[in-house]
């Protein structure tokens, strides 16, 4: 399926969910509504005609300094039709929550831990969200551009490692 094809198929489902759409090197990306985001993604699964079947990256971009959003960013891609989509969902830095798209990719469930503990990203609905990459402990997301350049915290992982060596 063409691009201009899917896009009409999803805008027709969806026509005030979807807020933009751009084609690059022949590459579809829409952008959502962050309220729409989970009935979108369960529309383009189950969908004979788009079978978006695999979740292959969900990802978190920090855009406050200049549009005070964080963007969260989903690749899609359909095994049985071989095409690809890339969804963008931008979230007010002040109120940084999405709804989960767990129950459309279970896969979803790490990808969306990571971006609520590198970018503080939260996902209503999500079955386990919590930290993923860094301690319990830690303060901050480390990707967010306002995060401190040298990155110190009360303890390092080399610290929290050499404990049980004793």
């Amino acid at each position: 399926m063409k691009n201009e094809e899917m896009t009409t198929l999803i805008k027709t489902r969806f026509p005030e969910a979807i807020a933009g759409e751009n084609v690059f090197r022949n590459e579809l990306t829409l952008t959502v509504r962050k309220d729409a985001v989970a009935d979108v993604a369960r529309f383009l699964k189950e969908n004979e005609e788009l079978d978006f079947d695999f979740l292959s990256d969900l990802c978190g971009v920090d855009r406050v300094e200049t549009d005070d959003v964080f963007e969260v960013v989903y690749h899609l891609y359909s095994l049985s039709k071989n095409h690809r989509v890339r969804l963008k969902a931008s979230v007010p830095s002040d109120a940084p929550h999405l709804p989960t798209v767990t129950g459309v990719w279970s896969t979803a469930n790490w990808h969306e831990r990571e971006t609520y503990d590198m970018f503080g990203v939260a996902f209503d609905g999500h079955p386990d969200l919590r930290k993923i990459l860094t301690p319990d402990d830690f303060e901050g997301y480390p990707l967010r551009k306002d995060y401190p350049l040298d990155g110190r915290q009360p303890a390092t992982l080399r610290d929290i490692y050499r404990k049980g060596e004793a």
